[in-house]
């Protein structure tokens, strides 16, 4: 289901000042649009051939030499160069390092390794056997002599903290709380009521002095302002946004109907460059250019083009037959020199053969067998 549009709004009605303003404001501004709009469009028009006829196949001409210059030496350089002698470095870190370190620990750090363990397990196996056989009967008789140290001890401490405490209580917590209650509670009460009346005097000194600032700055201040705001800064508010609203009313208008007038104007720019330019040019070139162009394709570019397929189809059989003969001298000059190259000799496998086909001279068994 498609969403359901608001209806639309109501237009307000609009006042004689509005449709005062508006008139004039459109015809002005119109006006003052137009010769804008047609530059701009013209300036899109040369920017857009501009991109399409210049700076495109410039972009183009930069990124080959670009290509030339940075990414193919790169290319060659890393697919030639750094590559083969990663290669060989890579076989020389083999050799020199890897198969070294795993040689020795294989055959030196392995067996180096084993009697260690073997011999640490041994130190292991005695210290467990000398802390099963020592170091756990004194340990259980220094545990039973602090567990009867400890007992003593709590049963002094107990009693000290019985005579501490009710030493505590006598000199320090019932004085504390005789003072407390017939001295401290009524002074603090007194305080106290003190305080509250004070506070309530205080209080009505910072309302009296409230109401009469609020009154003074009311009088003084907020109703001068609000008059200001009402009678004046509102009205002129209103005016200047009808006048920014039929500005930019105005404005859209203008550079909408500029436009249709630059695209008409154009058109006909468009139709009189071509009945004078581009016609006259499509027709030398159909009329003209191109029965010429047929004539010096069949007369001069096939036969030289025939001409320089010959030539190089026997460039290319030259070059194939001397490569050949550069290849029999080779082979014959490395004949001389080393020999004939040795043949694999036939290596024989043992595998089982198959029966032999049956003849009418063979038998089957054992009494007509050859």
């Amino acid at each position: 289901m498609e969403p359901q549009q608001p209806p639309p709004q109501p237009r307000q009605p609009e006042g004689c000042l509005t449709v005062a303003i508006r008139v004039p404001l459109r015809i002005v501004v119109l006006v003052l649009v137009v010769p804008v709009r047609m530059a701009w469009d013209a300036l899109v028009v040369t920017g857009r051939f501009l991109r399409d006829t210049v700076l495109r196949p410039f972009g183009r001409a930069l990124q080959w030499v670009g290509k030339a210059l940075f990414v193919w030496p790169f290319a060659g350089l890393w697919r030639h160069a750094l590559v083969p002698v990663g290669r060989v470095l890579a076989r020389l870190g083999t050799v020199l390092v890897v198969v070294p370190a795993v040689w020795s620990y294989r055959y030196m750090l392995t067996p180096v390794g084993h009697a260690v363990a073997r011999l640490a397990r041994g130190v292991g196996a005695g210290l467990a056997r000398g802390y099963a056989r020592v170091l756990t009967p004194v340990g259980h008789a220094v545990t039973w002599l602090l567990t009867g140290i400890g007992a003593v001890l709590a049963v002094v401490g107990t009693g000290v903290y019985t005579v501490l405490a009710r030493l505590a209580r006598y000199l320090f917590v019932v004085p504390a709380r005789w003072l407390y209650d017939r001295v401290l509670t009524p002074v603090g009460r007194a305080v106290a009521w003190c305080v509250r009346g004070l506070g309530r005097l205080l209080g009505a000194l910072g309302t009296g002095i409230e109401v009469a600032l609020y009154w003074t700055l009311r009088v003084l201040f907020v109703l001068p302002a609000l008059a200001l705001w009402r009678w004046v800064l509102a009205p002129v508010g209103r005016f200047l946004a009808v006048v920014a609203r039929e500005i930019g009313d105005a404005l859209g208008h203008a550079w909408r109907i500029a436009g249709r007038i630059s695209r008409a104007v154009g058109r006909a720019l468009g139709t009189l460059f071509r009945w004078i330019f581009v016609e006259p040019l499509r027709r030398v070139y159909r009329t003209v250019l191109t029965p010429v162009g047929h004539l010096v394709r069949d007369t001069v570019l096939r036969p030289a083009a025939e001409g320089a397929r010959v030539v190089g189809r026997a460039v290319r059989e030259a070059l194939t037959s001397a490569r050949e003969t550069v290849r029999q001298a080779r082979a014959d000059v490395r004949r001389m020199l080393f020999g004939e190259p040795r043949q694999p000799a036939v290596v024989d496998r043992r595998e089982p053969q198959g029966p032999a086909a049956r003849t009418l001279g063979s038998s089957t068994t054992a009494l007509t067998k050859d």
